[in-house]
């Protein structure tokens, strides 16, 4: 069987897939790609159900195949060449045999995805294929490590997205929580007039965010009784600076929550590099929904979406708009 050689990994460099559902209970958050977005890119470009890949935070590393094998670039932007020969990101390549694939680090954005055509063939422990670092299931990859891939159906190659912009921050929709009462209607009004920094603290677990000026911290009702949460809440601890739970934060919390970011939200969350601006809007549940039925829509389609890299000319309807020849000749410069 086909098996991925690391020979190089920066420190952030995992296998992810979807996730573990159904062990929160037994204080296991569900984990995962940062960039569930991401994931489901790599996929559609290699026309393959989503699975697990190659997370890489904020660089990558070299690696090469024994045997030739497809691969899907996609999620934060990185340098990315195959033999020396740059690569285009948010597309799909052959990889031939013996090649050696070097991505660098993140022109914009953090986590970039590394899809195998095929999938990985780890076995499961359960029921995921991903690293989850802070439970102590799997660990980060390192020079060395070899992976068994899965045997390949596919052949198409070339393919390319354009990603929805999710590299620079912005503005994310949040719903109210449990604690969201516990804050005056002019405190919350403040919180979506703010803009907030991304901290450089930050990792798969939370997101630290730095406040403009005074914090969130309560006056009041700072400690509560330890209960569930999830990715996307909103913690404020006593210093007022809000963390946004990430993929493998805790499964119970004891710092009042503000509000939860929707999950179709999540992506820019996680993509969002240090130094980065946030701002937050509340929305209620009709809005929620109506974002996470576009955002479902939107996964769905992502297959249909890909295009060749390389356009056939017979497809482009507008073909005699384009300058395919500039400038003059006198047709002599042969004679």
């Amino acid at each position: 069987m086909n098996r991925l050689i690391i020979q190089q990994a920066g420190p952030g460099v995992t296998v992810q897939d979807k996730g573990r559902t159904g062990y929160i209970a037994l204080g296991l958050s569900r984990g995962g790609a940062a960039d569930r977005l991401a994931l489901a890119e790599g996929a559609a470009l290699l026309r393959q159900p989503v699975g697990a890949a190659i997370e890489m935070a904020g660089f990558g590393g070299r690696f090469s195949v024994v045997e030739p094998c497809r691969i899907a670039l996609t999620g934060a932007p990185m340098r990315a060449s195959l033999d020396g020969v740059p690569l285009v990101w948010n597309a799909s390549h052959l990889m031939p045999a013996g090649s050696v694939l070097d991505i660098g680090g993140a022109s914009k954005g953090v986590y970039g995805y590394l899809t195998l055509g095929g999938g990985l063939a780890t076995d499961p422990v359960l029921g995921g294929q991903g690293a989850h670092l802070t439970a102590g299931l799997g660990r980060a990859l390192a020079a060395g490590d070899e992976l068994t891939l899965s045997d390949d159906k596919g052949d198409e190659t070339g393919l390319t997205l354009t990603p929805q912009s999710r590299w620079d921050g912005g503005t994310l929709r949040v719903l109210p929580s449990l604690q969201t009462d516990l804050y005056s209607q002019e405190e919350r009004a403040r919180f979506e007039a703010s803009t907030l920094t991304r901290d450089t603290r930050g990792n798969r677990m939370g997101i630290r965010l730095m406040p403009e000026g005074e914090g969130f911290g309560l006056k009041v009702g700072q400690k509560i009784l330890s209960e569930i949460i999830t990715p996307g809440d909103i913690q404020i601890p006593g210093d007022g600076a809000p963390y946004i739970l990430m993929a493998e934060c805790q499964t119970t919390g004891g710092y009042p929550r503000i509000g939860t970011v929707i999950p179709a939200d999540m992506p820019k969350v996680a993509q969002c590099p240090p130094g980065a601006k946030l701002r937050f809007r509340f929305v209620d549940r009709q809005e929620a929904l109506g974002a996470e039925m576009g955002y479902r829509k939107h996964l769905a389609g992502l297959s249909r979406a890909a295009q060749p890299l390389v356009r056939d000319p017979a497809d482009i309807t507008n073909l005699l708009s384009y300058t395919l020849i500039s400038g003059v000749t006198a047709g002599e410069e042969l004679s």
